[in-house]
């Protein structure tokens, strides 16, 4: 594990397991850093801290995510005031009472204790949503779930201040990206079988169709020269669209599965568009 990586939320798929390996993939200089799929976030706040770029970019498609985003960059103290109310009255019937409200209703401030409050007691800190786009997760076990962590929502913050925060679909990175950018796609992993199929954290589908017009944003970044370095499942149709690009392998423990059986490590592919360690491409797997 990689010390030091700051984040205020927890997310399935999360990369922060997986930043020792990562490390090893990142280019060695950049100036320009976006991730259009930006989630947790563990990989911006490796990259952040560890780099002295000129310009940072995170965005995402859920509105909730960078509303919180916003929130902890610009209103950190107000909103652990709330989020200190959060966590004296949580209770199983508080819990679904939060969960039932309409967040479009709330100020941006509540907007962001919710969902920080719902995605810290929520079973497995998984956040779904219906075809309505209501958060529909049941309340997990946890006996002292972290509601409030002052310190790390402050180094957030701070880390946060020279960030772009930007509510956009990943397709959005065109308008902005030249050549020398380094750029990281995090996207849905596309489904290692119909039973493992969790690719909506919007109201909206992750599928064949956005695979591929994910791939093709990824050529079009290589043509002009930027640094592309994206994650997704190993598996033959996910590999096929990359075909030419550097694909690595890395071992990753996911917990997201009803049977716990299937439960554990697992491949993942690390896909890029440049040889980060070494000149031949080929299959890396990584120990």
């Amino acid at each position: 594990m990689v010390d030091g990586v700051t984040t205020f939320i927890k997310w399935a798929g999360g990369k922060k397991q997986l930043l020792s390996q990562f490390e090893r993939f990142f280019p060695r200089r950049m100036e320009r850093y976006f991730e259009p799929f930006v989630g947790g976030g563990a990989v911006a706040s490796y990259i952040i801290q560890r780099n002295n770029l000129k310009e940072i970019y995170i965005s995402d498609v859920n509105e909730e995510l960078i509303n919180a985003y916003n929130m902890v960059k610009n209103n950190v103290e107000e909103l652990i005031k709330i989020l200190r109310e959060y966590k004296q009255n949580h209770s199983k019937s508080f819990y679904y009472k939060v969960r039932e409200q309409d967040p479009s209703k709330l100020p941006n401030i509540y907007r962001a204790g919710r969902f920080i409050y719902l995605n810290k007691t929520c079973f497995n800190g998984l956040y779904r949503v219906n075809s309505q786009g209501r958060f529909n997760v049941p309340m997990g076990s946890y006996k002292n779930p972290s509601i409030l962590q002052e310190d790390e929502l402050r180094k957030c913050s701070l880390l946060l201040k020279k960030v772009s925060i930007l509510c956009i679909p990943f397709e959005k990175i065109l308008d902005f990206a030249k050549k020398g950018d380094f750029i990281y796609f995090d996207p849905p992993y596309y489904p290692l079988n119909r039973t493992s199929s969790f690719t909506t954290y919007t109201k909206d589908v992750f599928l064949e169709d956005e695979q591929k017009r994910l791939a093709d944003v990824f050529k079009e970044l290589d043509k002009r020269g930027c640094k592309v370095m994206l994650s997704n499942s190993d598996i033959e149709f996910i590999k096929s669209l990359y075909g030419g690009y550097n694909i690595h392998l890395v071992r990753a423990n996911r917990m997201i599965n009803c049977n716990a059986s299937k439960r554990g490590a697992i491949n993942e592919v690390v896909i890029t568009n440049y040889s980060p360690f070494e000149k031949q491409k080929r299959l890396v797997e990584i120990p």
